[in-house]
This record gives C-alpha cells, structure tokens and sequence, in this order.
C-alpha cells in the first residue's frame, strides 16, 4: 500500500470546482498564487525582470525559491522552433585548457540567458559528427566546434545548420586559408614557429619538438609541423619524440629519460603541452640535469603549473578563456544580427613568457 506522505501525486483544485492530479511539480499558477500576483507577472519576472517593480520581482523570486519550480523551456522550444541552448563541441574535458575556454563560453552565454550545452570528442572526427547529428536535434541557438577540420559529412551538417539560421564558430583555430566559418583562435603552425624562435634565440642549435600523441590532435601537429619547417630554415638540428598514452606528468617524466638515452641528446625540447614540459623538468631535477644550461624545456599553454615549477617553465601563453568568451561573443552577436561578429574574432596572437627552464635570450 502506497504512504501518501512519500506519494508524488496529489490532487488540486482547478478554477471550475474540478480536482486534477498533480505529480509534485510546481506550476506558473503554483508560483503566482504563492507570490500573490498574475502567472504573466511571474512570466515577465522571469523573461523580462525589468518590467516589474524590485518589490515584485523579490516576492517572485520568494516564491520560486518556495515552491521548486523549474521552467519548462521545451514548450518554449516548441514554440520558437530554437532553445535556449547553444551547443559546444570540445575534444577534451580533463585539460585545464578547454576547461577554461568552457567557463569563458559561459560566462559570456549568460548576458543573454543562454544554457551551454558540451559534447566531448576525444579528438574523434568520427565521433565530432555524431555528436553534432546529436546536438542539431536539440535545435540548438548556436553551434560551436574546436578547430577547422571536420569529416566530410560533419562539414554537411555545419553548413546544413548555418542555411538553417544557427550560427556556426569554430575555437581554438585560425587559417586565412579556410575560413568559412566565423573562427576564434590563432594559426597554431606561427605558435609551432614562435617556440623555435625562442630556443634559437637562446642559443639552442640542437633541439627536438615532443608531440602530445594523439593521432587526432590536428592543432598539435600543426604546431609540430611549423616547429619542424622553422628548424630546418634555421638550420638547426632537430628531432622529435611523442609522448606515451598515460598520465601527462608521468609521461613527461619518461621522455625526459628518453632523451637521456639519446646518442646525440639535445640541447633543448619544446613539448606540445606544459604538463608535458612539468613532468620532464621534475625528472630532470630530480636527476640532477642542469636546465637551462645542459637542457633547455619550453611548454605550451601557460597553464598554472608551469609558473608554480620551481624558476618557472618556459612557455607560449594562449588565451584559453579568451577564446570561449569571444567565441561567446559572436555566437551571441550573430543571434542578435549585429555585425560584430567578425571584428569580434580578432584576438591577440599566443605569446612568449620566459622563465628559468630556458636561457636568457
């Protein structure tokens, strides 16, 4: 036998003198009873707050509180034919670098109301396209992706949505060379440049790049791939290692040893991300490697570790909140209709902090 204390249904009586069941969840009416006022007043607190007195608002907000009631926003939905969502494709959630670029996204989302909706990739492309089929069914108010590469049916979809009316932004990616999308980012082969001009700017002729490792980090190859062209037009010696699939920390503790084991160890090494750099230089300390003289690291991302290494590491910052606030930004530009949206796209271009892991240039 039910307990009616723990029962979610209840009965309550409608305006005509008829009983309706009810399953627990608040109403508009619920709230505007509550409260005192019209279910449009709560309406209008909710939609447009500067419409209603403080004294108004307080009470709603009162009763909001009170009663649990949360907005039905698919029959908003429904209504519209788009959400209040704008959906946002990233590759990874456990780097501290997109997780910053995700509380920009938000944080520039929320003037105007808008919920942030994540998929994750794991540097799929494959899976970038199921998962923007997926989110297109939620008819998000914006679509937003990492980087300029997509399968070819992905690319379909983008464009299908962008006829569609949602605008479409791709972060953390910058090419003169395609730009068919509003993107917000930088050309990570000029990144992959400026880390060499900086180690040749020590005085290192001898150095080798670590790549992340994973096959589809296309950002990180590309920064590779302009490493390696700067190199060999500087005419410096150049070699290049790839991290192992564990931990970031550990696994820059085992190329620092591999480097060690090296016939012609080099005489400085940038890696594709600081925790690479961080766990090489705590291996390096821990065996007694001089850095910078014998062993110059170099990061990338400035990540809040690699000022908390003792000196510092070496690295080219990039503005990982910036990029998802101002991918934000013009999302939301667009979905007004202003034409700010491209200038918007600008951002300053990634740049050198150099600390103690490197020499004085």
């Amino acid at each position: 036998m039910t307990n009616p204390e723990k029962s979610s249904i209840s009965l309550q009586t409608t305006g005509d003198g008829k009983r309706r069941k009810t399953h627990g969840r608040a109403t508009l009416t619920d709230v505007a009873h509550h409260a005192g006022v019209t279910p449009m007043t709560v309406s209008r607190t909710l939609r447009e707050p500067h419409r209603v007195t403080a004294e108004t608002a307080q009470r709603v907000h009162a009763a909001l509180k009170f009663t649990g009631y949360a907005p039905n926003k698919s029959a908003g939905m429904l209504a519209s034919g788009r959400s209040r969502i704008v959906a946002a494709i990233i590759p990874n959630i456990a780097n501290s670098i997109f997780a910053e670029t995700i509380q920009g996204l938000t944080d520039a989302l929320e003037a105007d109301d808008y919920e942030l909706l994540l998929a994750v990739t794991g540097y799929s492309m494959a899976r970038e396209e199921d998962q923007i089929r997926a989110v297109l069914g939620w008819a998000p108010a914006a679509l937003i992706v990492t980087g300029r590469h997509h399968s070819p049916a992905a690319l379909t979809l983008l464009r299908g949505a962008r006829a569609d009316g949602v605008p479409v932004i791709e972060m953390w990616d910058q090419s003169a060379k395609s730009s068919e999308f509003i993107q917000v980012g930088f050309s990570h082969s000029r990144a992959g440049k400026s880390m060499l001009h900086h180690l040749v700017a020590c005085g290192y002729t001898n150095v080798a790049y670590i790549g992340s490792g994973v096959v589809g980090d296309l950002r990180a190859g590309e920064r590779q791939a302009g490493f390696l062209a700067a190199a060999r037009k500087a005419g410096c010696a150049v070699q290049v290692l790839a991290a192992q699939a564990q931990e970031p920390m550990a696994a820059g503790r085992a190329i620092l040893r591999n480097i060690l084991d090296l016939a012609n160890p080099p005489q400085a090494a940038a890696f594709s991300n600081d925790y690479f750099a961080a766990g090489a230089y705590l291996e390096a300390l821990e065996r007694g490697v001089s850095v910078p003289e014998h062993l110059g690291l170099m990061g990338f991302g400035d990540l809040a570790i690699a000022g908390q290494m003792p000196g510092g590491i070496s690295t080219l910052a990039v503005p990982r909140f910036g990029i998802g606030f101002r991918a934000g930004e013009c999302a939301l530009a667009e979905l007004r209709h202003t034409p700010a949206a491209s200038s918007l796209a600008d951002l300053p271009e990634p740049h050198l902090i150099q600390r103690k892991t490197t020499r004085l240039s």
